[in-house]
Parts: structure tokens; C-alpha cells; sequence
């Protein structure tokens, strides 16, 4: 399948900015389920200072904010040709050892809630497929896709006890339990072509779990199915702080706006 992408994001600010510095992870890489066609990445308020592959094989430019700019636009537009490989997306290429990604992390902590969900698929379950489509359907059934009710920096183990949360809530939450069942596993985050629209305010994350026999295996709780050729992989890491598309420092801009418009169509 062969897909477009149109992703701008828009950030104003109250004041000037004194000093900002973001990294930049909106540019896919080719991979056995992608061919990167065509790939531009644009910057109005901002110059690029440098670009640089990082430790889980995100690609990253790093721009610092023109002094006392008002607003900064970062937009890219690309064409990618991408193949079902049924969620089985290949071997691990990243300069980090695979025990790396069984690590906790400050969004995806075990806590009780989450220790009592992992406990529901008892033990000597590693290396089983099965059970992590067992895991991604009932985390689906306790926590509802809901709009407006977490944000960015919002933990797995709240998700959960809230009941609703979005594709980041999801992919955190199946992470932590994954996790605490033996299976590496990483964040992702990219685009989805959606069937009943073009335009999104927002991209789409999911996660991957490493299998052995299988390599990473991509699971999408907040649409009970493992990604197939409407996916684009841009990103992934720990959590959702190592594979955002845009994430830095900002100094003396008082409040921040942001406005996301995204087109991914065939």
C-alpha cells in the first residue's frame, strides 16, 4: 500500500522565546514493513543545528528556536510504500541489548493495578504469542479509548484506575504488563491510515513486544488488531518520552500553544 503523509505542528508562544531546544523524531526509516519513498521535514521559526541516529535507531534532528521567535511550525510530507507483515516486524537492529526494554520506566512503573492485571495470565507465560493478544483484548475491556481525559505525561497505572485513556494510555499499560510477563517490549509511535477520515489532530502509537521465533510483534490495543500495511513506524523507545515526535526545553515563552493537523491517506 502506498501512503501519504501531511503531519505540521504549530507551536505559539505568550512571550518571546529566550532559548529552546527540541528533538525532532518525525522522520521514518526504511524497514521491512516500510519503503521511505519520498521524506521532507520543513522548519519555520527554527534552525536545524544538528541530525543524529540514537541509541534505539530513532532517526533525530535537533533544533534550537530563533531567539525571540513567537512561533515555530515543524511540518513533513511523505510517501512511504508499506507492507502487511502481520505485526511481525523483524529482527532487533538497535545498538541497545534487548534486556534494555524489560526496564521500567517512570510512565509504565508497575504499580498495584497493574500487578493484578499481569497476574490474571499467571506464570511460565514468556515466549507465548498467544497470551499477549489475550493481554491486549483485556486491557481493552477495562480501559476505554476516550479523548481529553490524560494527557502526555499521564502513567500507565492512572490510565488504568481511570477507566479511559487514548493510543498512548493504551500502548503504556499493555508495555508495563508485557513486561512484567518476561517480554521485552518498546513504545512506538507513527501514523495510521484511518478508513473513515483523512485528516487527525493527533499520531497514533502502539507497542511491540519482542518474541523469540517471531522478532518484534506489534500490538494496537486501542484497535484490538497487530498493525498491517496502513502503519507507518516512525519511532520507538522506553515510552512515549523516547519516541514523541517533538521534545525539548523552552525558556521564557510563558504559555505554549499547540495545534496539530495530520493527513495520512492511500
Amino acid at each position: 500500500m502506498r501512503l501519504t503523509v501531511d503531519h505540521t505542528s504549530t507551536y505559539t508562544y505568550e512571550t518571546g522565546v529566550s532559548y529552546a531546544l527540541q528533538q525532532v523524531r518525525k522522520r521514518p526509516v526504511s524497514l521491512p514493513s516500510q519503503s521511505i519513498l519520498s521524506w521532507d521535514l520543513s522548519i519555520d521559526g527554527a534552525r536545524l543545528e544538528t541530525s543524529y541516529t540514537d541509541h534505539h535507531g530513532n532517526l533525530v534532528d535537533l533544533v534550537q528556536v530563533d531567539p525571540d521567535a513567537s512561533s515555530v511550525t515543524v511540518s513533513v510530507k511523505g510517501e512511504v510504500e508499506t507492507h502487511d507483515m502481520s505485526g511481525m516486524m523483524g529482527g532487533h537492529r538497535q545498538l541497545v541489548p534487548l534486556w534494555l526494554y524489560k526496564r521500567p520506566t517512570g510512565l509504565t512503573a508497575p504499580a498495584k493495578g497493574l500487578r493484578a492485571l499481569a497476574g490474571k495470565f499467571g506464570s511460565n507465560t514468556a515466549q507465548d504469542v498467544g497470551v499477549l493478544h489475550e493481554v491486549m483484548a483485556e486491557i481493552a475491556t477495562h480501559v476505554a479509548y476516550q479523548t481529553n481525559e490524560t494527557d502526555s505525561e499521564t502513567t500507565a497505572e492512572e490510565a488504568l484506575q481511570k477507566g479511559q485513556g487514548v493510543c498512548q494510555d493504551h500502548a503504556h499499560i499493555f508495555i508495563s504488563v508485557a513486561r512484567l510477563l518476561g517480554f521485552p517490549t518498546r513504545y512506538v509511535s507513527g501514523y495510521l491510515m484511518m478508513t473513515d477520515r483523512i485528516d487527525q489532530d493527533a499520531g497514533h502509537a502502539w507497542a511491540e513486544a519482542w518474541v523469540d521465533g517471531l522478532g518484534w510483534t506489534g500490538f494496537d490495543v486501542s484497535n484490538g488488531i497487530c498493525p498491517d500495511a496502513r502503519y507507518i513506524q516512525v519511532a520507538t523507545g522506553l515510552d512515549y518520552r523516547d519516541a514523541a515526535p517533538i521534545r525539548g526545553m523552552v525558556y521564557g515563552a510563558g504559555a505554549e500553544n499547540l495545534v496539530v493537523s495530520i493527513q495520512v491517506q492511500q
